[in-house]
């Protein structure tokens, strides 16, 4: 820097080899938001003759579509110094075209040793961004449109199933088949409640207490007579986890209170259903608890159902494990999940308990 150079004669020089040589549409005003220099990219995105640009003031480019009163109000603002022009969106309109939307920037430059005042204006085209989002838009409505109409008739498609189940078990002559009936049946309502519950919430991430109180809940409705003599209830603590690990989860709860309303309490005998919940970081300990009639030894050796078959298939896709262990009296079954196991993820709180 020579003795007669001064920093901010360096500055507009900058200016003016940044816009000759940048591919962004960019101005050099003066005082009077006239042009200093124009970049090509300004003068070939906007169709205005680079010869000709020089000395235009801004409200006269083109034809008359940068002719904006709050544009030039706001430069002239920034030609003061009293502000900076950041991210002004704007829309220009020329005949016989369709409308682009711009973002504007304008800063000015410090005054040279001749005194002038200039101001650098930016120019970003986001027409195409714009109509991107607006296309994309349209699709998560389009897709939200579709979900909730399949959703619907996934519903109607379960309450027909068991519909037709319940009235085959009623006609049908043997007592084992129409156990399996109402089995098909009580899962079928399950999963029904599931849906019902997950549609309702469309979210990405499930808290499990009022989850699983529901699901609790819709069990309890359809398979306790006597809601004084079995008391199921659901003890969780503040988790949440993304809504297919959810789906998975009650998939395992509806099997597991299933089978102890089936199997605990023979004989219209009484008891208590507890489900608890707790994580802790990336691991979690699910139980179901009975004070029933506990695991006879002589099932020790019976050959697994259906639903054992599928809470090991679900504990199996959540990196998990499952064991059943007698609580004298009663029986605990404990599915586990351990962050050395695999990515399963769970934030939580403190648990509360939910009678059902």
């Amino acid at each position: 820097m020579t003795a007669s150079t001064s920093p901010a004669d360096l500055s507009v020089d900058l200016a003016l080899a940044v816009i000759l040589t940048s591919d962004a549409p960019l101005l050099l005003l003066n005082s009077d938001l006239a042009v200093v220099a124009a970049s090509r990219s300004f003068c070939r995105a906007f169709r205005i003759d680079p010869i000709t640009i020089t000395g235009l003031k801004v409200s006269a480019l083109g034809s008359g579509e940068w002719d904006i009163p709050q544009l030039e109000s706001l430069l002239q603002v920034t030609a003061s110094g009293a502000a900076a022009v950041e991210d002004y969106e704007m829309d220009l309109r020329r005949p016989g075209q369709p409308i682009r939307k711009l973002l504007v920037n304008a800063h000015r430059l410090e005054q040279g040793s001749e005194g002038r005042t200039l101001v650098l204006l930016s120019v970003s085209d986001q027409t195409e961004a714009r109509a991107r989002d607006a296309h994309n838009e349209d699709l998560m409505r389009d897709k939200a449109t579709l979900m909730a109409e399949l959703q619907h008739r996934v519903a109607n498609s379960l309450q027909i199933i068991a519909s037709v189940l319940m009235q085959s078990a009623k006609r049908v002559q043997s007592d084992e088949t129409r156990t399996h009936l109402y089995d098909a049946h009580n899962r079928v309502m399950s999963v029904a409640a599931l849906q019902s519950q997950l549609s309702a919430a469309q979210v990405e991430d499930v808290e499990l207490r009022p989850y699983f109180t529901n699901l609790c809940r819709s069990i309890g409705s359809s398979m306790i007579r006597d809601r004084d003599s079995v008391i199921l209830e659901a003890v969780v603590d503040g988790s949440v986890v993304k809504a297919e690990a959810s789906l998975n989860l009650g998939l395992i709860v509806t099997e597991l209170v299933i089978n102890a309303l089936k199997h605990a309490f023979p004989g219209q005998r009484s008891g208590r259903i507890t489900l608890d919940f707790r994580s802790k970081g990336e691991d979690w300990t699910m139980t179901v608890t009975d004070d029933g009639i506990g695991m006879p030894g002589a099932e020790a050796d019976a050959k697994p159902g259906l639903g054992t078959s599928i809470v090991k298939a679900l504990t199996t896709q959540l990196d998990a494990t499952v064991g059943a262990t007698d609580a004298r009296p009663g029986t605990i079954v404990t599915v586990r999940h351990l962050a050395a196991d695999g990515a399963f993820r769970t934030s939580g709180a403190a648990a509360a308990t939910e009678a059902v």
